[in-house]
C-alpha cells in the first residue's frame, strides 16, 4: 500500500539556509562532477494568535495584550517600538513589552487601565525578527473595543485530555488542559503544570497556545502506569492585577501497553468545542440534525438563521445578537463573552489548519493518484498535490489512539453513497482532513464521512449525507437534510 514513501533527516524548511549539493553529469576537463550550491529560501515568522482577537468587543479595561508567533523569536526586537498599541485618537498607550520564549508569546502590559468603551489598534511592525534574524514579511495589525468593566473572574479549567481516570492513554501523546480564557504565558511552566508517576516527576516541555496548555514528555511514558497531572494556583490570566486559578486541579490516568501509531493529533484548542465552525455562516435546507455546538465569526450571526434550535442538540454561537432562526432563540448565544469565545475558536481553527498543513515527512505521497476508493488505510501522514476522490467504501484501520492526517492540496470529493468506515477501535476525533482546494469539500447524497475537516474553502453536504466528526472552514458550510454528530472524546 505504500507509494512513494519518503523519509528525510530533517524538513527542508527546518533551517534558515540549507545548502543543497547538486552533482552534474559532466564538468571540466578532468571529468570531475560539477558542484552547484543552492541556498534554500528563509523561513519567515508568522503570527498564530492575538489576544484580544481582531474586532473583539467588551474587552476588560485591565487586560494585557498578547501575540503568539509560530516559532522562536529574537526577544530583543520585540519592544515598545515594534509592538504598539494606540487609541482611537492615535495616541500611543504607554506600557511595557515582554517576550516569553517558551510559548513564543509577546505581552504588552499597559501602565494603567484602558479607557472604557474605546477602540484600540494594535500593530506589530516588520522590525520584529525570529531567532535567526528573519523579519516578518509585512506588518500585522488588529483592533479591539473595551467594555466599562474590570476582569475579576478567575480562570477555570474547561476540559483536560486525557480525562480523569482514563485508561489506555497512548505512551507518546501530550497531556493537555483547556482553560476558560487566555492565560499569562509566564505563569504556565514546569512548576505550575506537572506530571508524576507517583514517585517521580516526569521531565517534559510545557507549551501554551491560546487557551490550551500542553505537557510534552521528553520520553514516552511507561506502559500500564498510573500518572497524575497537576495544575497549581500559580497559573494566572492576563488581567491586571492577575486572577489566579482558584484551586489546585489534579487528574489521573493510566497508560496503555503501547505507543500510538501515526503523527501526533492536530491541536484544535477551543475549535474542538464545535461540531461546525465557519467564518462565513451556515446554509441549511431543513431539517438537519446536529449534535454539538456550531458557530460563525466574524460574519453576523444572521448567517446561521436557517439552522433552527429544533435542529441542534447544542448551542449556536454568533459574533453578534443578530440570530433570529425560526423565532425561537433559546439555543443561541451572541453577546459577550460568548461572541469572544467563538472568535477565539475561529482563530484556533486557523492555527489548527496551519498545523495540519505544515506537518512534514509524509508516510505516503500521491497514494492512488488521489483516488483512494476501496482502500484500507493504516495510521499515518498522507499527502497529495492534487485532489482526493472517494467513490466506494474506504476503511481506516487502527487502534483508539492512532492518528491519520490527510494533506490535500486540491479538493476532497466523496461520491456514490460510499462510506468511510472505522475498524480496530479507530476514532473520528483522531482523523484530520486538511483540504486546500478552491472548491473545498463535497460530500454527495447519502454518503457517510468520518473525521475532522479543516478546509480553506467551502464544505458542502448533499441530501442525507451524514458525518461523524467536525466541519471547520474558512468560508461557509452548506447542509441539506444532514446528520452531523461531533465525535466522542
Amino acid at each position: 500500500m505504500h507509494t512513494s514513501k519518503k523519509h528525510f533527516t530533517q524538513p527542508m524548511w527546518a533551517s534558515a539556509a540549507v545548502l543543497l549539493t547538486l552533482v552534474a553529469g559532466c564538468s571540466d576537463d578532468n571529468n570531475d562532477p560539477a558542484i552547484v550550491s543552492v541556498i534554500a529560501p528563509e523561513v519567515v515568522p508568522t503570527i498564530n494568535i492575538s489576544n484580544p482577537s481582531d474586532l473583539a468587543a467588551n474587552v476588560a479595561i485591565n487586560q494585557q495584550v498578547t501575540v503568539t508567533f509560530n516559532e522562536a523569536m529574537d526577544g530583543q526586537t520585540i519592544n515598545d517600538a515594534s509592538f504598539i498599541v494606540k487609541d482611537a485618537s492615535e495616541t500611543v498607550v504607554v506600557g511595557a513589552v515582554s517576550y516569553n520564549e517558551t510559548s513564543h508569546t509577546a505581552v504588552f502590559t499597559p501602565n494603567s487601565d484602558f479607557t472604557y468603551n474605546t477602540q484600540y489598534q494594535v500593530s506589530i511592525t516588520t522590525d520584529v525578527k525570529n531567532a535567526k534574524g528573519v523579519a516578518l514579511t509585512s506588518g500585522f495589525s488588529w483592533s479591539f473595543t473595551t467594555s466599562a468593566l474590570h476582569d475579576v473572574i478567575a480562570p477555570q479549567i474547561v476540559s483536560n485530555d486525557p480525562v480523569d481516570l482514563a485508561k489506555n492513554f497512548a505512551l507518546n501523546r501530550n497531556v493537555t488542559a483547556d482553560f476558560s480564557e487566555a492565560l499569562d504565558p509566564n505563569t504556565v511552566n514546569g512548576s505550575s503544570f506537572t506530571l508524576s508517576d507517583g514517585t517521580n516527576l516526569v521531565a517534559g516541555v510545557i507549551s501554551f497556545q491560546g487557551t490550551k496548555a500542553s505537557f510534552n514528555p521528553d520520553d514516552n511514558l511507561a506502559a500500564n502506569t498510573l500518572y497524575t497531572a497537576t495544575l497549581t494556583t500559580a497559573i494566572a490570566d492576563l488581567a491586571i492585577p492577575a486572577n489566579l486559578l482558584a484551586t489546585k486541579f489534579s487528574w489521573s490516568f493510566t497508560t496503555s501497553a503501547a505507543a500510538a501509531l501515526g503523527p501526533k493529533p492536530v491541536n484544535l484548542s477551543t475549535a474542538g468545542d464545535f461540531a461546525i465552525l465557519t467564518k462565513s455562516g451556515i446554509t441549511n435546507v431543513p431539517a438537519s440534525a446536529i449534535t454539538g455546538d456550531i458557530g460563525a465569526s466574524p460574519i453576523t450571526s444572521a448567517a446561521m438563521d436557517n439552522v433552527t434550535c429544533s435542529e441542534i442538540n447544542g448551542t449556536i454561537y454568533g459574533s453578534d445578537v443578530g440570530y433570529t432562526g425560526s423565532g425561537v432563540v433559546n439555543c443561541f448565544k451572541g453577546a459577550a463573552p460568548d461572541n469572544t469565545l467563538v472568535a477565539q475558536a475561529v482563530l484556533d481553527m486557523g492555527t489548527a489548519y496551519n498545523d495540519a498543513a505544515g506537518r512534514t515527512l509524509p508516510d505516503y505521497t500521491e497514494l492512488g493518484a488521489g483516488n483512494i476508493s476501496g482502500m484500507t488505510l493504516e495510521p499515518g501522514l498522507y499527502k497529495w498535490s492534487s485532489g482526493v476522490l472517494i467513490t466506494t467504501n474506504v476503511t481506516l484501520s487502527g487502534s483508539a489512539n492512532d492518528v491519520w492526517i490527510f494533506q490535500i492540496a486540491g479538493d476532497l470529493t466523496q461520491e456514490g453513497a460510499s462510506r468511510i468506515t472505522l475498524e480496530g477501535g479507530a476514532q473520528a476525533k483522531n482523523i484530520f482532513w486538511q483540504v486546500a482546494g478552491s472548491a473545498g469539500v463535497a460530500l454527495d447524497t447519502t454518503v457517510h464521512f468520518e473525521g475532522v475537516v479543516l478546509a480553506e474553502k467551502g464544505i458542502s453536504l448533499n441530501t442525507d449525507a451524514t458525518v461523524n466528526g467536525r466541519l471547520m472552514t474558512q468560508t461557509a458550510v452548506t447542509l441539506d437534510h444532514n446528520i452531523v454528530v461531533e465525535p466522542a472524546e
